[in-house]
């Protein structure tokens, strides 16, 4: 009787380790979507002609840029918000939703704690896309893992192997690689986007830190209610407080807001919410299941598939070094990923802090 409890309990664990690589599989593909349409509203109106303006305002480009990069990400979220509204009622959890709200204090504040988090690696991505190219915004933000590894094992006490460290190491390497590439290519230019550059560095804080504190909040919530309780939070925090004192300084954050309705630019921003709105349905799935490290690491697939579709749908070449960058990274993304599911049946170390 003991041998076929313990035999079944094996194969639930193995079910469970699978079913959470796989969706840290599939973040991974929609997150290498979302940068096609996250790089293609940097050349579409109304989002020039608001550039033009502000450039003429202030005379500083990067200040255009800057604005534009918090109006779209301010768009991504709410995008996303009503991408999750769907995608809730389709699951019937909206009861669920408002049981959390009200009863589960400790999950509001963990998830705006990962709402300010992703924000900052949302814009932080933005802005590495509009200063240097969709590609190193994919590649750079590929240090989250590491970030998000390292936290959990000293904050949640989540283990991590000597494996999982080499993979970090490895994914370290491979962020310098694609930095390198960055900056040869920016210098040979002429031209150094520092904020290019500290927009890869908050995605990749950012992510990291989301991850973590996301994964302290699903100690508590269902997956699918958490991930619309973050978006929520974010979109308030820009639609409340930032993109209003920006238009109270001056900028025109609200005059071309009726233009996005226009063919080109609604099937754009529709193809924006709906890959990182699923994506970041998958990626909360995993954290339960295989834990933040590891949903993080195999989530980092997506750099090798947002530079493959970058190249298939614009034909733009990323450079062989940022290539590099990108397998090196996934290859420490794959040792960290690699573990059994025997060793990872319990997620922490023993005698941690739940």
């Amino acid at each position: 009787m003991v041998e076929k409890i313990n035999a079944r309990r094996k194969l639930d664990n193995k079910r469970r380790v699978l079913f959470g690589y796989a969706m840290a599989l599939f973040c991974a593909v929609l997150w290498g979507l979302w940068y096609i349409p996250g790089d293609m509203v940097w050349y579409l109106d109304p989002f020039v002609t608001m550039q033009a303006e502000i450039t003429a305002m202030t005379g500083s480009e990067t200040t255009s840029f800057m604005v534009f990069a918090v109006m779209i990400t301010g768009i991504n979220a709410l995008l996303i918000v009503l991408t999750l509204c769907i995608w809730n009622l389709f699951m019937g959890k909206f009861s669920e939703m408002k049981r959390t709200f009200k009863e589960v204090k400790a999950a509001d504040k963990w998830y705006f704690l990962a709402a300010a988090c992703g924000a900052t690696a949302v814009l932080g991505s933005f802005m590495a896309m509009g200063f240097i190219g969709a590609a190193f915004a994919a590649v750079t933000a590929l240090m989250y893992p590491v970030v998000g590894s390292i936290v959990s094992r000293t904050w949640l006490g989540q283990k991590i192997s000597r494996r999982a460290m080499m993979g970090i190491i490895v994914i370290v390497l491979g962020g310098i690689t694609a930095y390198v590439s960055g900056f040869i290519d920016e210098v040979s230019s002429g031209n150094i986007p520092v904020w290019g550059f500290i927009g890869g560095i908050m995605a990749a804080v950012g992510w990291g830190f989301e991850g973590c504190f996301a994964g302290k909040a699903l100690d508590v919530s269902e997956p699918d209610v958490g991930l619309h309780m973050r978006f929520i939070f974010e979109t308030l925090i820009w639609w409340v407080i930032v993109i209003p004192i920006l238009a109270i300084a001056g900028f025109p954050m609200f005059d071309y807001l009726g233009m996005i309705f226009e063919p080109t630019m609604l099937t754009v921003l529709i193809m924006l919410g709906l890959t990182f709105g699923f994506c970041y349905v998958a990626w909360y799935k995993s954290f339960p299941l295989i834990g933040v490290g590891r949903g993080q690491a195999v989530g980092s697939v997506y750099a090798i598939m947002a530079v493959v579709f970058i190249y298939m749908f614009t034909g733009a070449n990323p450079g062989w070094l940022l290539v590099l960058g990108a397998v090196i990274c996934v290859i420490g993304g794959g040792l960290m990923a690699s573990e059994g599911s025997e060793e990872i049946s319990s997620l922490r170390e023993t005698g941690a802090v739940e």
